[in-house]
């Protein structure tokens, strides 16, 4: 939104300028018509044009209000002089040039004045000043009440121009900002089909190419060889159950070489960005740089998924906490969320996931796992693994 406003003041100044300039050209020249004014208002003029005009371009680059007061005195003082150095009642181009640059080239600063209230007040008393001078040297020339009525419609075009510049700012921000929206959510369908995709091709060229081997009875391929590829599926299922993507060698083949030990914090984002994609935002505390083995790290993280799974589908939140500690001995992950809760009492011991996927999983690895949940209260959920 910064870079919006400072787009904003850029091009109000610069409308200034282009305003302000073309007016302040114009009166120039009904200056220069001969006849139209004496020849001592020419010497004493054509400085004050040339001060005009370089406050006009130093508007258009700084919003600084030395440059509009030095515009505004510099116009004032032109237009008394020519009302003075002149007989009245002015000629028509004598007084063609005051209406230039009071009712036209001078009302450009109310564009970059319509930003905010202080400015409109600023624009506000600068009008009633320049109206009133002008009214009042050209009383014998034009009736004040026609002059007061030029320089009030030349001065609203000026302020409704530079408000509605103004104005549009918001909208275009929010505009890009939903084009933004927009571009990110298609973007992030894109990969998911890409994903789906990649997935698909992946368990052709692997599990259920093994599947149909097995359909068939393995015909044409040794137990040994049969029982080989099983177990690299095995592994392929493992990494993409950790959120990894195995890399294609061949058809039919991918890098899975083993790792005995792996650094959980490697593992530890790529949960997160899955769960991120399903919408529950995850936090993660403390420590990553842990190794463990790669039989603990698989049971570990499959049961802290679970849990977040939990949080996902019956928490009724869109965000879960996870903490990470460990000592000599041990890892700890807690996973709490403040979601609706439940009482332990109420859960049916039937109920497979977390007695299956949780608490027996860890004890396979010498783990376990503890539940702490009241109604109202949020849960939390702890996971403890050896090192």
């Amino acid at each position: 939104m910064d870079h919006m406003l400072k787009e904003r003041d850029r091009l109000l100044g610069r409308t200034s300028r282009v305003y302000g300039l073309s007016f302040t050209a114009v009166a120039f020249v009904c200056m220069f018509v001969p006849g139209s004014v004496t020849p001592q208002t020419y010497v004493a003029a054509v400085p004050l044009f040339a001060l005009i005009a370089a406050s006009q371009w130093r508007v258009g680059i700084s919003r600084s209000f030395a440059w509009i007061s030095v515009q505004v005195a510099s116009a004032i003082v032109l237009v008394v002089v020519i009302a003075m150095l002149n007989p009245a009642p002015l000629t028509t181009g004598a007084f063609s040039a005051i209406l230039q640059l009071t009712a036209a080239s001078l009302p450009s600063i109310a564009l970059p004045l319509a930003t905010d209230r202080v400015r409109l007040a600023v624009l506000v008393f600068v009008f009633v000043w320049v109206t009133g001078v002008t009214a009042a040297v050209t009383s014998e020339t034009n009736p004040p009440l026609g002059t007061v009525g030029m320089l009030t419609l030349g001065w609203t075009v000026g302020a409704v121009v530079g408000i509605w510049i103004n104005a549009g700012v918001p909208q275009a921000a929010r505009r890009i900002a939903s084009i933004g929206r927009a571009h990110r959510a298609e973007r992030q369908a894109s990969e998911i089909e890409a994903q789906r995709r990649q997935s698909a091709r992946l368990l052709h060229d692997t599990v259920l190419a093994t599947l149909t081997l097995l359909a068939h009875s393995g015909v044409g391929v040794a137990p040994a060889a049969l029982q080989l590829q099983a177990a690299d599926d095995a592994k392929l299922l493992r990494q993409l159950r950790l959120g990894a993507t195995p890399a294609p060698l061949s058809s039919g083949g991918y890098n899975l070489e083993p790792v005995e030990e792996t650094v959980l914090g490697t593992t530890l984002e790529s949960v997160k960005q899955r769960f991120g994609r399903m919408g529950l935002e995850v936090s993660w505390h403390g420590t990553g740089q842990v190794l463990l083995p790669s039989d603990v790290l698989d049971a570990f993280l499959l049961a802290l998924a679970e849990c977040l799974e939990n949080v996902r589908r019956h928490s009724g939140v869109r965000e879960a906490h996870v903490t990470i500690v460990d000592d000599a001995t041990t890892v700890r992950a807690m996973i709490t969320d403040a979601g609706v809760g439940f009482t332990l009492d109420d859960v049916d011991s039937a109920r497979l996931g977390f007695k299956e996927s949780v608490v027996g999983r860890l004890k396979e690895v010498g783990g376990r796992a503890r539940l702490f949940s009241e109604p109202g209260s949020g849960t939390t959920v702890v996971l403890e693994v050896p090192r």
